[in-house]
């Protein structure tokens, strides 16, 4: 799966495309009250990112083994210090609304994890590269 995440800035317009194998679309995003800027930060979309990908990965995990799901929260936190410090204390926590028990349903959380993408890149440190050649229009 080939994913790009564009954002383009110009005064009072922000925009995010994003793509998956070829599929577009857009994410609403305000631009800073300055009108330059994103008004959201990358801390946020961060946080965003592992609860995103946690809730779709419930689904998908519950689905594998035949778990009902009705509904799901999916709460990160944590804290960034100074400029350029990284995040730390990252936390999240879920609720899953479900006619399973909560044995099932803590077992479906604990192997969620395991398996969450966002998570487990971000566990394992990738490495982030700057490429500082122009990208296609």
């Amino acid at each position: 799966m080939k994913i790009t995440a564009r954002v383009q800035n110009h005064e009072n317009d922000h925009r995010v495309v994003l793509n998956t194998n070829g599929k577009t679309h857009l994410l609403s995003i305000a631009p800073k009250s300055t009108g330059f800027g994103s008004s959201v930060n990358g801390g946020e979309l961060l946080f965003l990112a592992l609860a995103t990908c946690y809730c779709n990965d419930l689904y998908r995990e519950a689905a594998k083994i035949g778990i009902e799901i009705n509904g799901v929260e999916v709460e990160v936190e944590g804290e960034f210090g100074a400029d350029g410090e990284p995040a730390r204390n990252i936390t999240y926590r879920a609720k899953i609304t479900s006619p399973a028990n909560e044995e099932t349903i803590r077992a479906l959380l604990h192997q969620t994890d395991r398996m969450a993408e966002i998570q487990n890149t971000l566990r394992i440190g990738a490495p982030i590269t700057l490429s500082t050649d122009s990208f296609p229009v």
